[in-house]
C-alpha cells in the first residue's frame, strides 16, 4: 500500500466506529424479512413499501382507498396494523377481492398467521403473499367506513448489504463490528505491551533470579497451544467484552518481553549507562528516563503489528460461538451466518462484508506497523528504499 492509504483507511474505520450506525440513519434490530437481498442486487424483487388508508366518520368521511402499482414477484411478508372504527377493509387484486376485516377494533394482521389465512379462505399451508399478489397490476386497499389502517409490504430487498437470518440490517451490524474489533485489538495489544515491556525491562536490567523466572514463564506460555486455552478460559471466565480482552492480553505479551529484554541487555552495559550509574542515578531513573524512550519506536511497531493478531484471535473465538452473543463482532457475524445456513442459502452478503472487514483492518495495521518498524530500524528503511528504487527501475 502507498504510505498514505493505510492511515486514511484506519481514520475512516475509526470515524465509522465512533459515529456508529445511528449517524447514518441505519436501523437497529429486525427491519426486513430474513436474508433480504441488497437493494441494488435484484430489481425484480420489491423493497419495503407501505400504503395506508384513513377515514374519519365524525367529519363526514365515509371511506378511503389507496392504489398500488405492483410490478414484482410476490413479497416476502405482508402485515396490516391500525384501527377499524366501523365498516369494511378490503384488498382488491386484479383477480379478486379479499375481505380483510369488518369488525371494529385494533388490527394486527400478518399474512403468516394461520387464522388470518383461514378467514380469507386460503389454505394454512399456502403462501398467502402469492394469493394477495397473484400478478403484476394495480392493487387497491379500500376502506368503507372509518378507521386508520397501514399495510406494510416487505418484498425481500433491503439496504446496502441486505439482512441476516433475523432480518437485521447487515450494514448496521458491520459498522458496529468495527468498534468491537478496534476495541478488542487495540486494548488487548496495549495491555500485553505494557505487561511485556515491564517484564522485559525487569528481566533484562535486573537479571539473576528474576530473569530466569520470567524467561522460563515465557517459554512455558509459548509452548502452550493458545486457541484451546482461550476456549477454556472463555467458558470459565465468561463471554464479556473485557473478559475477552483480558484473556487475549495475557497470552500476547511474551514476544514483547523477549524483544525488550534483548534490547535491555545490549544497553545495560553500555558506557553511557555505566556513566549514569557512576553518577549515582537510581535504577528506576535509568529505566524510565532512558531505556523506555529507547524502546518507544520499537514498541509502536510492536503495537501496530500486534493488533491484527488480537483481532484474528477474537474473530476465531467468536466464530466458534464463545463470544458474547450481544456483541455484533465480525467473527460473530460469520458464526451466525455459518450456523443459520447463510452458506447454503447463498446469502453471501452476510459473509463477505465481515470477512473483508477482518482482512482489510489487519492489512492496514500490518502496513502501519511495517512503516513504524522501518522508522525504528534504519536498516529496514534502507532495504525498503533499495527495493522501491529497484521496482521503479523495472
Amino acid at each position: 500500500m502507498k504510505n498514505y492509504i493505510s492511515p486514511v483507511i484506519l481514520a475512516a474505520l475509526v470515524a465509522l466506529a465512533i459515529l456508529g450506525p445511528g449517524a447514518f440513519g441505519l436501523p437497529d434490530g429486525t427491519t426486513a424479512p430474513p436474508y433480504s437481498k441488497p437493494a441494488w442486487l435484484d430489481s425484480s424483487i420489491a423493497s419495503k413499501v407501505t400504503i395506508g388508508v384513513k377515514s374519519d366518520i365524525s367529519r363526514g368521511h365515509v371511506g378511503a382507498s389507496s392504489n398500488l402499482e405492483w410490478d414484482y414477484s410476490p413479497p416476502a411478508r405482508v402485515s396490516i396494523t391500525g384501527t377499524l372504527d366501523e365498516g369494511r377493509l378490503e384488498w382488491i387484486t386484479p383477480e379478486r377481492a379479499y375481505l380483510l376485516a369488518d369488525s371494529p377494533g385494533e388490527l394486527d394482521l400478518d399474512a403468516r398467521d394461520i387464522p388470518f389465512k383461514k378467514s380469507l379462505g386460503i389454505s394454512p399451508f399456502a403462501d398467502m403473499s402469492k394469493s394477495l399478489f397473484p400478478s403484476r397490476g394495480t392493487y387497491k386497499l379500500s376502506l368503507a367506513g372509518g378507521g386508520d389502517v397501514v399495510m406494510t409490504i416487505e418484498g425481500g430487498r433491503w439496504g446496502i448489504l441486505g439482512t441476516d437470518h433475523r432480518g437485521r440490517d447487515v450494514t448496521s451490524l458491520f459498522i458496529r463490528g468495527i468498534r468491537i474489533s478496534l476495541i478488542v485489538g487495540i486494548a488487548a495489544t496495549l495491555i500485553a505491551t505494557i505487561l511485556g515491556v515491564s517484564l522485559g525491562l525487569l528481566s533484562g536490567y535486573v537479571g539473576g533470579l528474576a530473569d530466569s523466572v520470567i524467561m522460563r514463564g515465557v517459554d512455558v506460555l509459548l509452548s502452550i497451544p493458545t486457541l484451546p486455552i482461550l476456549m477454556v478460559l472463555s467458558g470459565v471466565w465468561g463471554k464479556g467484552l473485557w473478559n475477552l480482552v483480558f484473556i487475549l492480553s495475557i497470552f500476547s505479551w511474551m514476544g514483547t518481553t523477549r524483544t525488550i529484554r534483548a534490547m535491555t541487555l545490549t544497553l545495560r552495559d553500555a558506557s553511557w549507562v555505566e556513566g549514569l550509574r557512576a553518577l549515582g542515578a537510581k535504577r528506576s531513573y535509568i529505566i524510565f528516563r532512558h531505556l523506555v524512550p529507547e524502546a518507544l519506536p520499537l514498541l509502536l511497531a510492536n503495537v501496530a503489528l500486534g493488533v491484527p493478531g488480537a483481532i484474528l484471535a477474537e474473530a476465531g473465538i467468536s466464530f466458534l460461538g464463545l463470544s458474547d452473543p450481544r456483541l455484533p463482532s465480525w467473527g460473530r457475524m460469520l458464526h451466525e451466518a455459518h450456523t443459520y445456513g447463510a452458506f447454503t442459502s447463498g446469502a453471501w452478503w452476510t459473509i463477505l462484508p465481515a470477512g473483508l472487514g477482518i482482512s482489510i483492518i489487519c492489512l492496514v495495521f500490518m502496513d502501519i506497523g511495517r512503516k513504524l518498524e522501518e522508522l525504528a530500524d534504519p536498516r529496514l528503511a534502507r532495504a525498503a528504499s533499495i527495493e522501491a528504487r529497484a521496482e521503479a527501475g523495472k
